[in-house]
């Protein structure tokens, strides 16, 4: 089975990318998904505010999911669903599986993985204690309630302020549940500043910041927890323990791109994000495979999800329509870095003669920070400089690079926060 195109993942980045490389004349592609529909976790948050800087409307999740949903649809992109991608090799060769064609191979002249990101769980914060029924993670709890129809439970803690963990405050309290509290662990939330407002604040449910779950109460279903002041270390401040008692632990500590298929591929996987080092072009350090969404970092808007992943779509279809010769001609690469104060920077190297007229760097801080500059430098030259009056871990920033700029540099590019 061959296609020119393989899109792994049906939701809104793969959905986004199947229609840009059709756009741009592709035709032969292909979208796996492994559940039961396209869609992707949209399919489960029913809330609005999604599109606002796409569409210049507010939809909800399955709004969003269905304008992309009719598009592929309309332009008949073909796609399996409930199929599994086992594995690619650097040939772009995909092993899959299904029941109802079994095991088969699929060569793709181009690949884009946009599978999404998954939930770090308990087990990945030790929290000590039993093992009672009552503990989720919060896109668990959105799934059960939103889609099955199941109620988690009545009286809830929630660990962590996440975007998903503060909606879900204020789902479960819609549904006629208590919120307690939302602890957070950090000195600052690290949720959207609309979500604090909306999902807490107007239900006068606390957050708790440097606070966290030590130990969980109750042998078949969740009694209660204790929760604990943090110091600037993150060490618990002993003395500073409560009890809290409750039915459902929802836990909302932290996102991370699923990549046990790029890593089995042998794609270089960049330590910060956890996602694949990708170029300008949003191309893997295999040829011809390229990453888009949550997969290559944990976006905190869907409509930036949405334009990274038309830009895959654009740069894959200019891919497979180059020569073999073409694709081997690459150019001046220069590697760009976070410095003091940022967590990461993506792209993570820049091919500068690939560019088109400039070069639009995206980058997490890892602190809340006020009336400063970012630095852009190379070689301790200064390149550009921008000043914010404030930035917070928890929104994507962003500068553009005129190409110009870029022509001159030759090794590096490091970004500072000063």
């Amino acid at each position: 089975m061959n296609y020119d195109l393989v899109v792994i993942g049906g939701g809104p980045a793969g959905l986004a990318a199947a229609i840009s490389a059709r756009r741009k004349g592709i035709k032969d592609i292909l979208i796996i998904e492994r559940d039961r529909e396209l869609g992707g976790i949209l399919n489960q948050c029913i809330h609005n505010g999604f599109g606002l800087h796409l569409f210049k409307k507010e939809l909800t999740g399955p709004e969003y999911a269905k304008c992309f949903i009719d598009e592929v649809r309309e332009l008949n992109i073909d796609y399996k669903l409930n199929t599994f991608v086992l594995d690619i090799d650097d040939k772009k060769e995909l092993s899959v599986i299904n029941s109802r064609d079994g095991f088969f191979k699929i060569q793709a002249k181009a690949i884009i993985l946009a599978m999404g990101c998954r939930e770090r769980p308990r087990g990945a914060i030790n929290i000590p204690g039993s093992r009672p029924s009552g503990i989720f993670t919060a896109g668990t709890a959105q799934r059960l309630i939103n889609m099955e129809g199941y109620m988690v439970g009545k009286k809830a803690v929630i660990l962590g302020s996440g975007d998903i963990g503060l909606i879900m405050a204020r789902r479960l309290t819609l549904e006629g549940a208590k919120v307690e509290a939302v602890a957070e662990i950090m000195p600052y939330p690290n949720g959207l500043n609309r979500n604090i407002v909306q999902c807490l604040e107007d239900f006068n449910i606390p957050l708790l910041l440097e606070h966290t779950v030590i130990e969980i109460k109750g042998k078949d279903r969740l009694e209660g927890v204790i929760l604990a002041k943090v110091d600037e270390n993150r060490s618990v401040i002993r003395g500073t323990e409560k009890y809290i008692e409750c039915d459902t632990l929802i836990l909302s500590v932290g996102l991370i791109p699923e990549n046990e298929l790029s890593k089995s591929a042998g794609i270089e996987i960049d330590p910060l994000t956890f996602g694949p080092i990708v170029d300008e072009s949003l191309e893997t350090s295999i040829k011809g495979i390229f990453a888009c969404g949550n997969v290559l970092h944990v976006h905190d808007l869907v409509d930036n999800v949405t334009l990274e992943a038309y830009k895959a779509g654009e740069k894959a279809a200019e891919y497979i329509k180059k020569t073999s010769k073409e694709r081997v001609l690459k150019t001046k690469k220069v590697k760009l870095y976070p410095g003091n104060g940022i967590r990461y920077v993506l792209p993570q190297y820049v091919n500068i003669d690939d560019l088109d007229n400039n070069l639009k760097l995206f980058f997490r801080v890892n602190d809340i920070y006020r009336d400063i500059e970012i630095l852009i430098e190379s070689n301790g030259s200064l390149i550009k400089k921008i000043k914010k009056n404030q930035v917070f871990p928890s929104q994507m920033e962003s500068i553009t690079l005129d190409k110009k700029l870029l022509t001159e540099i030759d090794q590096e590019i490091l970004i500072n926060v000063k």
